[in-house]
């Protein structure tokens, strides 16, 4: 810590002060890396949140942070986990975070979570919330396999019904929900039966339950001001433009291979060969084994058991399955974005306390200090000192534009009847929610948002005499 750290921040924060920093973003956005630059600064420590980085022996397929890169920061709950161990279930996983949170602050230091399997980390950052659209139902998931839902559809067939069956379905359990929804908007019609079946209540009931918790947070939050929160927490969420992150991750992929992803791979192909030797059949849809880069590689470590395909024909499947690697890197990014603009975001926005998520832009990490660094080292300086922090959407142009559409449209899900929506990308005006969903999903609206995104950027690059960059690896 430099002298102006030690100026202006105590050396341990005071036993009072109990605040937690959590870092969530799609892979390859940089949230590692964010983490030891904030821990560093700040006398922190760091949680992993990732359920493939908490095993063993694993550190190129699991894509942990290398040591070297950890400038001496603690690391807690990496590479604690043996192959032969029980996958941790999000219950023992959220014991054993708060345990370390408490010993974290017990020392007078900072705990910084950094998210991955986000199941896990939003257990511990809420408080038992109510399930629905603000939330999963953790008891539901501590049944689960690291953590990951199963599908709805998979687990509630209807699901998948046309539009007018599920409606029907939802006539005869919450009418008025039923009532609510226009006929043809499957979304919400297949939402609202999905938190029955979730709950075993009417989603009507639900969302009047979350709208008296909104307002009771509003009006009698805890003594710390943090609602349902469990700490007085600010969110960063690191986030990349899709085609700059996707190109990204190609080239992570290839980094792994040269590294050693393949070896990874291999053993533990033959810890699973030994294991059927000797009759023992393991689990290979649970735990490490669905990691990717092995399941994507089991063809190919096959074939090369068997020994009767040609070299060629083995470099040929070699290649086909690092490009399916690439693949689900990619898709597994989109899901993790996903459940930040959906699961978190409303499950703040259901306690009011979207003002603590904070979105930083990292798809150029040349402007890495800029855009990543100094905004959220002045934020982190806020949170401590208990100064009041700036409006998320005040940080830069594009999480104007983000956090923008996402506020919009967290309005028209929470107040269904209000009569006029605004769309503050477009700058138009829709009469009703029918309207406004017809907008939010028509082509135009996509390519004005997707331009703003770009154009916010473009002009902060300009605005700082920043270059077009060429893509470049970030530690995840």
């Amino acid at each position: 810590m430099n002298y102006l750290s030690r100026l202006f921040f105590p050396r341990k924060l005071s036993a009072a002060m109990k605040p937690l920093i959590a870092v969530v973003g799609a892979t390859g956005t940089g949230k590692s890396k964010l983490a030891v630059d904030l821990a560093s600064r700040f006398n922190g420590e760091i949680i992993n949140g990732d359920a493939m980085q908490m095993y063993r022996g694993l550190p190129i397929i699991t894509n942990q942070i290398p040591v070297e890169e950890r400038n001496g920061i603690p690391h807690h709950l990496l590479s604690c986990v043996e192959l032969d161990e029980e996958p941790w279930r999000v219950g023992l996983f959220k014991k054993e975070c708060l345990r370390i949170i408490q010993e974290i602050h017990a020392r007078g230091k900072l705990p910084i979570l950094v998210g991955g399997t986000h199941y896990y980390t939003q257990a511990v950052l809420f408080n038992d919330q109510l399930v629905g659209d603000a939330s999963v139902a953790l008891e539901e998931l501590d049944g689960q396999a690291n953590g990951e839902p199963i599908e709805p559809s998979t687990r509630w067939p209807i699901l998948n019904a046309p539009t007018e069956v599920i409606l029907q379905k939802l006539r005869g359990v919450d009418p008025v929900m039923a009532q609510r929804w226009h006929p043809n908007d499957g979304r919400k019609i297949r939402r609202s039966l999905e938190i029955y079946f979730q709950t075993g209540r009417p989603a009507s009931e639900v969302y009047a339950e979350q709208k008296r918790a909104k307002e009771g947070a509003l009006t009698c939050n805890s003594s710390d001001g943090t609602g349902q929160l469990r700490f007085p927490t600010m969110f960063f969420w690191i986030h990349s433009e899709k085609e700059v992150l996707n190109s990204r991750l190609d080239g992570r992929v290839g980094v792994m291979i040269e590294q050693g992803l393949l070896s990874e791979a291999q053993l533990m192909w033959d810890y699973l060969r030994e294991k059927q030797s000797k009759g023992i059949i393991v689990d290979q849809t649970r735990g490490v084994w669905v990691a990717i880069g092995f399941k994507e590689l089991a063809p190919y470590l096959e074939e090369l058991h068997k020994g009767t395909a040609s070299p060629e024909e083995l470099e040929a499947l070699k290649r086909t399955c690092i490009e399916s690697i690439r693949t689900a890197t990619r898709q597994y990014s989109t899901s993790q974005i996903k459940w930040i603009r959906n699961k978190l975001w409303r499950a703040l926005a259901a306690i009011n306390e979207t003002s603590r998520l904070y979105l930083l832009d990292s798809t150029h990490v040349e402007n890495w200090s800029g855009s990543v660094t100094e905004p959220s080292e002045h934020l982190v300086r806020s949170l401590l000192s208990g100064e009041p922090t700036p409006d998320p959407k005040s940080l830069s142009e594009f999480a104007r534009t983000i956090l923008g559409e996402k506020e919009a449209k967290s309005r028209e899900e929470t107040d269904p009847g209000s009569e006029t929506i605004t769309c503050d990308v477009c700058k138009r005006t829709l009469a009703n929610s029918e309207q406004w969903n017809i907008h939010i999903r028509g082509q135009a609206h996509k390519r004005v948002l997707k331009a703003a995104v770009r154009r916010a950027q473009r002009e902060e690059r300009i605005a700082k005499g920043i270059e077009v960059p060429k893509p470049a690896k970030v530690v995840d």
